[in-house]
């Protein structure tokens, strides 16, 4: 482990988060972007308690957060050290504020609606507004699917083909969200709260299958769409529709390292190469 321990940060007075949970995020930080590498050990909980100003009991909670989330183990007699393997489901709201943090933020997105992201950036754009977070610059790039193409999913059920009526409730879905991402960014911008922002949604035909998020071209977070049976209004009547759960899906996190061939740095490279070669080709504006 490093001697030099700047990079856990300290502790923001302001955040309604307890001590303990702001302790474990930012551990948990350390860890999932090898600031701390498999196998090193944290800190001791009286080095965590003096660097934090907190009780050591308070950090034994926050140690306690990530031995439950399994990113560490505690061995007797020698402290916390961090687990070989820390490749696990990761929740997506901490690490889109940790990006905020940065002078010049870059969010891409590529999925079905964007309505994860839309809610993600609501709690780190009202940071901005209040100004606990002040970034200088923010661009946003949203990939989707157009709803009006004909897809294979959502589908009918009971024929497993395209449904114009089943697509028109997509649209409907996806129109909110993107709308709500081009407004939330936009404002910002237009108040001088921000000095630059761009925000920018294009779309495809292509049906969706998987999630991904690329935060300040460093890390990667990605998901797959479960398809589920389930019946939903369609024009007044009850009708069984294939569709793709977003909300809730497990996103896996990787991260750019020191090391150019690590999984981490390659899965973003290769991430961020599928997302331009999209974005550049078969994409198209949206129409809001």
């Amino acid at each position: 482990m490093t001697d030099n321990l700047e990079f856990l940060g300290q502790l923001d007075p302001d955040d309604p988060k307890q001590a303990s949970h702001q302790i474990a995020n930012k551990l948990r930080a350390a860890i999932l972007t090898r600031r701390l590498e498999p196998g090193d050990k944290l800190p001791s909980q009286p080095d965590l308690a003096s660097r934090y100003g907190v009780a050591r009991e308070t950090v034994k909670r926050a140690l306690e957060i990530l031995r439950t989330e399994r990113l560490i183990v505690t061995r007797q007699g020698s402290g916390a050290f961090v687990r070989a393997q820390t490749q696990r489901a990761v929740e997506l709201r901490p690490h889109i504020e940790a990006a905020f943090e940065r002078s010049h933020v870059s969010i891409d997105f590529a999925g079905f609606s964007g309505e994860t992201l839309r809610d993600a950036l609501a709690e780190a754009l009202d940071k901005v507004r209040v100004g606990r977070l002040t970034p200088e610059s923010i661009a946003v790039r949203v990939l989707i699917s157009d709803m009006n193409a004909p897809m294979a999913l959502p589908a009918r059920a009971e024929t497993q083909s395209d449904d114009p009526a089943i697509r028109e409730r997509a649209e409907r879905i996806t129109r909110r969200a993107a709308d709500g991402i081009l407004d939330q960014v936009a404002e910002l911008g237009d108040l001088g709260l921000v000095h630059s922002t761009t925000v920018e949604v294009r779309m495809h035909r292509a049906s969706p299958l998987f999630k991904l998020y690329i935060l300040n071209n460093e890390e990667v977070f990605y998901g797959f769409y479960p398809v589920v049976e389930r019946t939903v209004s369609i024009k007044g009547e009850p009708t069984a529709i294939y569709d793709l759960m977003g909300k809730d899906v497990p996103l896996f996190h990787y991260a750019v390292t020191d090391d150019d061939a690590s999984h981490g740095t390659q899965f973003v490279e290769a991430s961020r190469q599928w997302f331009d070669s999209l974005w550049s080709t078969i994409a198209y504006r949206y129409e809001g």
